[in-house]
């Protein structure tokens, strides 16, 4: 989505630091045996944040999701740091708990922090032993070199098989106020829409109660991150993390109000702007698949057939060979389970090359191959699903499924 559809908002730099009172760092612990790779990165607040998260519904959860949400709700949605790590997932360890407590607990000496506002989190390989000497050994270093300019550092450390650090941040005004939001964001591959789907870390200067920031991101997560697919596996680690100090001035709030609009539209624009970004980095992808559904009879509806569309395997294999083969298009919205008619729907292949009609009423139409050509060879395509059965409209992101895809993932752990 384009930010000049949003009056009064405006990109700038900084992602997890743009807004005030925040700092960061990341470095190499070790975990990494490439050193000039970082695998460790520390959020700080200057102030204890109010917060909320969302997580994996994956039934097998890493130690840091258990322990993340243990402390957000014994403290009512407190936090005012985050300690992340790559490499290891820290996921069916019998020392789990135990290594992200100790995460924790690191920082929270080291920053003299309550342990319980640490927000801690893991990417990496399952089932790997851990040891917390890696962490032990850097926490003086990583804490002692905290800065505004540290978000370069920490998006570097959350990096997996990522090739690109992900990071956004816009500028708004709340009550005369102005107002920052910016996040950062890890993913490229075990990526599918439901819950959370990747580590993502947002921070904000707004003054809001943990409970309407809660309610925005439950809304706003619908129809971003879990409209959001690479390949149909859903990860044991995936969280999305709010924090919000206060610190811009605004009039706290505590309401679905218009400044609770303006807020959630920001984190909207953040949030689905990382999606975009997550899904052109699937792995060994080379083009992004935006599925635009328009006209649809439920919310719920549109968002069903959109994710279909993007997950279909033998679609984003037609994608990556250039084939307008829109018949997958339309397998995918038949087996959607949804109830809605198919005899009234239209739909368009798009990019910056152009737009070619494939379907009307349900029916087939002629359409020129060589023009297809053009229009899938661009990096992002576009398929617009238009229901003309009622309201509603959504969006969902994925990308081709490459040769690429598989070496990575055959030799994952090395």
């Amino acid at each position: 989505m384009k930010l000049d559809q949003f009056d009064g908002y405006k990109y700038i730099d900084g992602g997890v630091t743009a807004s005030a009172g925040y700092t960061a760092n990341g470095l190499n612990c070790g975990l990494n045996p490439d050193k000039n790779k970082n695998d460790l990165g520390l959020v700080y607040c200057e102030k204890t944040c109010n917060a909320a998260a969302v997580y994996t519904t994956n039934k097998v959860k890493g130690a840091p999701i258990i322990v993340t949400k243990k402390h957000l709700d014994a403290n009512g949605g407190k936090a005012r740091a985050i300690i992340v790590n790559s490499k290891n997932a820290n996921t069916m360890n019998a020392n789990g708990i135990e290594i992200a407590d100790g995460m924790c607990k690191l920082v929270a000496d080291g920053m003299n922090i309550p342990e319980d506002e640490v927000i801690v989190a893991s990417t990496g390989v399952i089932g790997e032993v851990m040891s917390i000497d890696p962490f032990k050994n850097s926490i003086d270093e990583l804490i002692k070199g905290l800065s505004v300019d540290g978000h370069t550092r920490v998006t570097n450390a959350i990096m997996t098989t990522d090739t690109v650090p992900k990071e956004v941040a816009v500028e708004f005004t709340l009550g005369g106020k102005t107002c920052h939001l910016g996040g950062m964001a890890k993913g490229s591959g075990m990526i599918n829409p439901n819950m959370a789907t990747t580590l993502n870390f947002i921070t904000s200067d707004v003054a809001i109660s943990s409970e309407m920031i809660a309610k925005a991101l439950s809304d706003i997560v619908k129809v971003t991150y879990n409209c959001l697919t690479i390949d149909g596996d859903t990860s044991t680690n995936d969280m999305v993390s709010v924090m919000a100090n206060g610190l811009a001035g605004n009039d706290e709030i505590t309401s679905a109000d218009e400044d609770y609009e303006t807020f959630k539209q920001a984190l909207y624009i953040v949030m689905s702007q990382m999606t975009r970004m997550l899904a052109k980095d699937g792995e060994g992808a080379t083009k992004l698949i935006e599925c635009e559904v328009k006209k649809a009879p439920s919310l719920d509806t549109a968002i069903k057939i959109a994710k279909s569309v993007v997950g279909s395997s033998l679609f984003k294999c037609a994608i990556f060979g250039e084939d307008a083969n829109w018949g997958r298009i339309a397998c995918a919205i038949g087996y959607t389970d949804a109830d809605f008619s198919i005899d009234v729907i239209d739909c368009d292949l798009a990019s910056d090359a152009g737009v070619v009609p494939v379907c009307r009423d349900g029916f087939g139409v002629p359409f020129s191959e060589e023009e297809a050509a053009k229009v899938l060879k661009e990096d992002e395509i576009k398929v617009i699903i238009t229901m003309n059965q009622g309201e509603y409209d959504a969006k969902a992101w994925g990308c081709d499924l490459t040769y690429d895809y598989v070496k990575i993932n055959g030799d994952y752990r090395s």
